[in-house]
């Protein structure tokens, strides 16, 4: 009974996950949803842009503190190890929920684009949505979302770790998902106020959060990690420290 608890948790956590992802989308491309990321105001300039920045706060705090390994060992003395990645999932998936469900608009428009450049764009920004989706099955999708944990955990396969691999999109940069969700931020058909922070802010914290992932990443995979860190860039492609390193002596070499 226990396994199968386990397993519903897990199955309902990951599910919870592709709607609040659907969800986010509609509501930075502006399609159905109300309110979406550049729909109208209802409140002052300054108490909006209060609200949004708590928005904000929350899931980066949410997502940066229960991703790191200090969080996890206390975590899972309260929890199962086999449902801990799906409760990170759940808290995840309430606080992109929170965020996109009471945003306040800033309305005020920056640039606006012609009907085919808009078009365009939105296709760019749901390519950006489709690199981040693309990116966590290159790597090991339900393991990332929980479900392959609470399976093993049904099964009563011991836990193994992930190993570390390079595929596609890895081999030009570290961080793909990070970079698909730049590009679904910033092509924005319409530039508001409120699109324009919501784009910095979200690129702020991945800078920033990015940092302490690489930080967990060199702990686990040691050396292999910081090879791979020489040669591919962080999240501009192909702009990695080897490059780099071939153009100086190419250079020198003139």
């Amino acid at each position: 009974m226990k396994r199968v608890l386990v397993m519903l948790y897990g199955v309902v956590s990951y599910f919870l996950f592709l709607a609040s992802f659907v969800y986010a989308i509609l509501f930075v491309e502006n399609i159905w949803v109300s309110p979406s990321l550049d729909g109208a105001t209802h409140l002052p300039w300054l108490q909006a842009g209060l609200i949004d920045a708590g928005l904000l706060a929350l899931f980066a705090v949410q997502h940066s503190v229960m991703a790191r390994k200090g969080f996890k060992r206390v975590w899972t003395r309260l929890i199962s190890p086999a449902i801990e990645r799906s409760t990170f999932v759940l808290f995840s998936s309430a606080a992109l929920y929170a965020l996109c469900r009471w945003w306040q608009p800033l309305p005020a428009l920056y640039a606006s684009n012609n009907e085919t450049l808009s078009k365009i764009l939105l296709v760019v920004s749901l390519l950006g949505f489709g690199i981040v989706l693309i990116s966590t099955f290159l790597v090991n999708h339900f393991e990332l979302f929980g479900l392959k944990q609470v399976y093993d955990y049904w099964r009563g396969i011991p836990p193994q770790p992930l190993a570390f691999k390079t595929p596609a999109f890895y081999k030009a940069v570290r961080h793909p998902i990070y970079l698909g969700f730049v590009i679904a931020f910033w092509a924005a058909p319409r530039m508001t106020t409120g699109h324009l922070f919501f784009a910095v802010m979200c690129t702020a914290y991945i800078l920033v959060a990015v940092q302490f992932e690489e930080r967990d990443l060199i702990s686990l995979y040691g050396d292999t990690y910081r090879e791979y860190r020489k040669q591919v860039s962080m999240i501009v492609p192909f702009m990695g420290t080897g490059l780099r390193e071939k153009t100086k002596a190419s250079a020198a070499g003139k």
